[in-house]
């Protein structure tokens, strides 16, 4: 069963074949009116207009052309719309004045909702949910990513199969001698989709026991793991780009790159690790995803160190630091149990003042918590954020002095190679006295090539 696409193209796929015009779309955004003092942090903390470029910004990474954008004030949502009947009318005014073939609702729709909005402006509709999923079949790249999506996809889908098209209402013929009501369509279709989702659900719990081995192998080999987390657009994979050489994807665009990818990482003294880039985060994202993610997501949950990568330039900044906690929270991270960097991206783009409030914004934190500001662009501070890194991998590390033998080049090599070597110095004896940190899980290695270590 082939994912339909929830956006109809207005071009064909295929790589030699001209592309039309872009699908025209009129993006609505619903805004509950704050009631009381703002929170720190969350819905009330985001103003009106940053969701409004959010929810363009989203339209255009699946190259829709928006033909227009307007805030919806939703003091009291309505059952069948959503939205009350002026602003109904008011919107089918607008699709009709600039030809939209689609109406993007920055807002979760019941069923009901989307048919209605749908007869009542003659053009199609999506909510929030159903872009999101469309920009992430778009993306998806491994099979891994596409199996993830599509599993979303269904369980969007067959939420939706309720009354929504009339096919649905037909009946099938039934089983055995007396006949009776038979099958109906919509029961058909969410049999048809439940045994398809079985189906992925088993090739994802083979892709979760391959990457389990994958880990395992690591660990035999133990390298600390660096995962990248944060809101879509932060900077992750430009910044995931400057300290390693992974060539990913790096588009100021939302949700730029999908799929995890793993790189190693050299640190300042010799220790090696292993990063790792994930999906971005981005408020409101559907549960759906959350769960269809969640072994790609293990990546995060296994690290030894979070590095939490905010855009510090964009003035919603604390609100989308609030959404992601919420979704490490979701996976069962608790951050205040975990080696957790803040990393605060895109100071490049900050004039003096605001870069004198960041730091004022910054000493309020505890010393050890303290963010470090970075450009992944210009790398400005990335020396520093790779030092932090090294000394939160080595916080568990033992400090111990060795003698290595002069003939045994071999296990000096090693040591640079497995350990961070902090000083070393010859002896009169021609041996080498050397002082390192080094993991618990290869101290035992070291101990079988020098068994006269203490």
């Amino acid at each position: 069963m082939r994912r339909p696409d929830i956006i109809a193209r207005s071009h064909p796929e295929g790589a030699d074949e001209p592309r039309g015009e872009p699908t025209r779309v009129v993006v609505v955004v619903p805004v509950r009116p704050a009631r009381g003092r703002a929170t720190e942090a969350g819905e009330g903390a985001r103003s009106s207009e940053a969701k409004r470029d959010e929810a363009v910004g989203l339209a255009a990474a699946i190259e829709l052309e928006v033909a227009a954008s307007l805030i919806v004030s939703l003091a009291t949502p309505r059952p069948a719309t959503l939205i009350g009947k002026g602003k109904v009318e008011e919107i089918g005014a607008l699709v009709a004045e600039h030809e939209a073939g689609l109406i993007f609702v920055d807002a979760a729709l019941s069923p009901v909702q989307q048919r209605n909005l749908e007869k009542a402006w003659n053009a199609k509709v999506v909510d929030r949910t159903g872009l999101i999923l469309e920009i992430f079949g778009r993306r998806a790249r491994t099979k891994e990513g596409a199996l993830q999506v599509e599993l979303a996809h269904l369980s969007y889908q067959k939420s939706r199969l309720v009354r929504s098209w009339t096919h649905l209402e037909r009946q099938r013929g039934g089983f055995g001698f007396l006949g009776g009501p038979g099958e109906t369509q919509i029961e058909a279709d969410r049999r048809m989709i439940q045994e398809r989702i079985m189906r992925i659900e088993r090739e994802l719990e083979q892709v979760t026991r391959t990457r389990r081995l994958h880990r395992e192998s690591r660990k035999r080999v133990p390298y600390p793991i660096v995962a990248l987390v944060g809101y879509t657009n932060a900077g992750k994979s430009t910044l995931f780009n400057a300290l390693t050489t992974g060539g990913v994807l790096a588009q100021d665009m939302l949700f730029a790159t999908l799929d995890p990818t793993l790189r190693q990482l050299k640190l300042p003294h010799g220790t090696k690790a292993i990063l790792s880039d994930t999906v971005g985060f981005i408020s409101d994202l559907p549960t759906m995803l959350v769960a269809a993610f969640r072994a790609t997501l293990e990546e995060v949950i296994e690290a030894d160190v979070i590095l939490h990568v905010r855009d510090v330039s964009h003035g919603d900044t604390e609100a989308q630091a609030a959404d992601v906690a919420a979704i490490l929270a979701d996976l069962g991270v608790d951050p205040a149990s975990r080696a957790l960097i803040e990393v605060w991206n895109k100071v490049d783009l900050l004039d003096e003042t605001q870069r004198v409030e960041i730091l004022n914004r910054a000493a309020r934190f505890e010393p050890d918590q303290r963010p470090h500001f970075v450009s992944a662009i210009s790398g400005e501070g990335l020396p520093e954020l790779l030092s932090a890194i090294e000394a939160k991998v080595g916080a568990a590390h033992e400090r111990m002095v060795v003698t290595v033998p002069a003939a045994d080049g071999g296990t000096l090599h090693w040591i640079h190679e497995n350990a961070e070597v902090e000083s070393r110095r010859a002896l009169e004896s021609g041996e080498t006295e050397v002082t390192l940190r080094i993991a618990p899980t290869k101290r035992g290695q070291l101990e079988r090539r020098l068994p006269a270590v203490d």
